[in-house]
């Protein structure tokens, strides 16, 4: 067993009820180092070509990374991972809480699932042994409902990953829950969960992740923490400031910026959205309580519950604060300006289990097409579906949860609704190869750790990914992701390395480990170039690049030179600039031959990759 790893991945195949244990390769820890990169190495040669993302034959994975669950300071995430859905294409969403870390409690690094259930099912992970159960009893209960009764069944040593009703009911935009609103969001994986007729995972264990230098890891948590406890510019240390608003503290300026979309990335925001100051974070703040919630173990607690309260928007004991994220989606993207009515319908999507930055994208669409007669009262059942209309916004949400009325065109996101609706709608559908962008504008990231912020949301093998960047960028950012640690720290390369070191005691070099995220970067985008999808040639609604130009405002005149950027970039990995194949060398290099035999190979007999 390696340091930092159980050493085990469980298959579970729902349609056949098999359950089965393979020990995980050392080479392939090495290699891939966990989270998407182990996943993508699974599936990539486990599955073929061309399945039904919502058929038996998609694989949805569930993966860890080497410092999950150990004590350096954030190793709280786990990774999902399938085909997508949403694009057609390689699917992936991270997330936090506890759950990452109980899964490597229970013995196992990670848990893939093939095949389709003849009924809804969960599954059990005791301390080593897994159990498929009936699920019936669950299936249509909210996610906070779900993980309430089988944490109660199962005890205060367990923790739960689930879906609610979106993902049951097949929405391409919903996500997977976990700690009553941590959501591996993005990619549409909920629907895969549902499709498999799978309500939910448990996960039950007291083992422990093995470290190679305890002593070592403890020192180095400590001096992390002491890094993020020191003031910054503005007085306020990183630590304090995520401990205080999460990543709330972003939304205020960011909203007239430019940064943030205003209008369905259409308006601008000191003009369409003059008055910001119902999204300032000191405005949420004084809805939350007192107390603080975080993943495990995790220094910051940068969570938020909200104060139960009663009136038009009733929040329940145990709701959570929204991130920036979920924050700019339905408030500047949708003109909206109402408080509460943000926290109710980010309430509503955790409970349901819909990704909020789809959601209130495709809210902001569906505006728009009523605002321009595309949609009327008739199509909405009589709700006033208008720029900053808080109540419409909120039961609009409600419909598409439930996929009710329009909101059951709405579930699938803009680009499946555009397509329904037609009329000329797929013209307001943003959207990056179906799936709508992150909140954050990338004419303006430049420079700000993202200086291929245009290039990321088309070319990353997700599209429209917030969080990652697009070229050798990308590869600190995929060396975070895979080791399992969040990203709202100061993790430099060098830092992660030394962290991984420590664990594992393995002596790789930082250089060694970014080699590991260009692996990740190559085997994702394979996977896409696989199912006959060019990430060059895919949509990208021209607004999110600013063609034509704002002609005020702070981005007036700026448009992103995306083309540019995609082509450097190819070049610099070594991809070709047209067809995107990485070289055979490349792939050689970093030591996929399979792929590179079977991308370059002249006959269709391939070579098959076993660890």
């Amino acid at each position: 067993m390696v340091c930092g790893y159980m050493g085990k991945i469980l298959f579970v195949d729902l349609s056949t009820g098999e359950i089965r244990e393979e020990e995980l390769d050392h080479r392939m820890c090495l290699d891939f180092l966990g989270g998407y990169g182990i996943g993508a190495r699974i599936i990539y040669t486990k599955q073929k070509a061309g399945v039904d993302a919502l058929g038996p034959e998609n694989i949805l994975g569930m993966v860890t990374g080497p410092l999950t669950g150990t004590a350096i300071p954030t190793g709280t995430r786990y990774t999902v991972v399938a085909k997508s859905p949403l694009t057609g294409g390689w699917g992936d969403a991270n997330s936090g809480g506890d759950f990452g870390p109980f899964l490597k409690f229970t013995g196992f690094d990670a848990v893939f699932f093939s095949g389709i259930s003849p009924q809804p099912v969960y599954l059990i992970i005791d301390n080593g042994r897994a159990q498929i159960k009936d699920a019936r009893y669950l299936w249509t209960k909210d996610t906070f409902e779900t993980e309430d009764i089988l944490s109660a069944e199962y005890g205060k040593q367990s923790r739960v990953a689930c879906i609610g009703p979106s993902g049951e009911k097949l929405s391409l935009i919903s996500g997977i829950m976990t700690d009553h609103g941590s959501t591996a969001a993005r990619s549409g994986l909920g629907a895969v969960m549902g499709s498999k007729k799978l309500k939910a995972v448990v996960v039950r264990g007291d083992r422990e992740v093995p470290v190679f230098d305890k002593a070592a890891v403890l020192k180095f948590r400590m001096e992390r923490i002491k890094v993020w406890q020191a003031p910054m510019s503005d007085g306020i240390s990183d630590m304090d400031k995520q401990h205080r608003y999460g990543t709330s503290f972003t939304t205020y300026n960011a909203a007239h910026s430019g940064d943030s979309p205003v209008k369905n990335w259409g308006g601008i925001g000191v003009i369409d959205f003059p008055d910001r100051s119902t999204v300032h974070h000191d405005v949420f703040m004084a809805m939350v309580e007192e107390r603080r919630h975080g993943c495990w173990r995790c220094p910051k607690t940068c969570k938020g519950i909200l104060k139960p309260r009663e009136g038009d928007y009733k929040f329940a004991v145990g709701s959570r604060r929204p991130e920036y994220e979920t924050i700019a989606a339905f408030g500047s993207n949708c003109a909206n300006n109402n408080t509460e009515s943000i926290l109710i319908v980010n309430d509503i999507c955790n409970r349901a289990g819909l990704d909020t930055i789809s959601g209130g994208s495709t809210i902001a669409f569906a505006i728009e097409l009523y605002e321009n007669g595309v949609l009327t009262k008739k199509d909405t059942d009589g709700i006033d579906l208008k720029w900053g209309n808080h109540q419409a916004i909120v039961e609009i949400t409600k419909k598409m949860a439930a996929r009710e009325g329009l909101g059951n065109i709405l579930a699938d996101g803009v680009k499946v609704a555009a397509e329904k609706i037609g009329n000329g709608a797929a013209k307001y559908a943003v959207h990056v190869g179906g799936q709508e962008p992150g909140m954050h504008n990338p004419k303006i990231n430049k420079g700000s750790g993202f200086p291929m912020a245009a290039a990321r949301y088309q070319m990353d093998a997700t599209p429209g990914r917030h969080m990652l960047n697009f070229g050798p960028y990308v590869f600190p950012r995929h060396l975070i992701n895979m080791a399992g640690v969040c990203f709202f720290t100061a993790w430099s390369p060098a830092i992660v390395s030394t962290a991984l070191n420590l664990v594992t005691g393995w002596n790789n070099s930082t250089a060694d480990y970014l080699r590991t995220g260009e692996r990740a970067a190559n085997i994702r985008h394979a996977f896409n170039l696989r199912e006959g999808i060019n990430e060059k040639n895919r949509f990208v609604h021209p607004r999110i690049v600013g063609k034509p130009p704002h002609t005020v405002g702070p981005l007036a005149g700026v448009t992103a030179d995306i083309e540019d950027q995609v082509l450097w970039c190819l070049g610099a990995l070594d991809w070709d600039r047209v067809t995107t194949k990485p070289s055979k060398a490349k792939l050689l290099s970093l030591g996929l031959d399979d792929i590179a035999n079977e991308l370059w190979a002249e006959k269709d007999e391939f070579k098959t990759w076993k660890y």
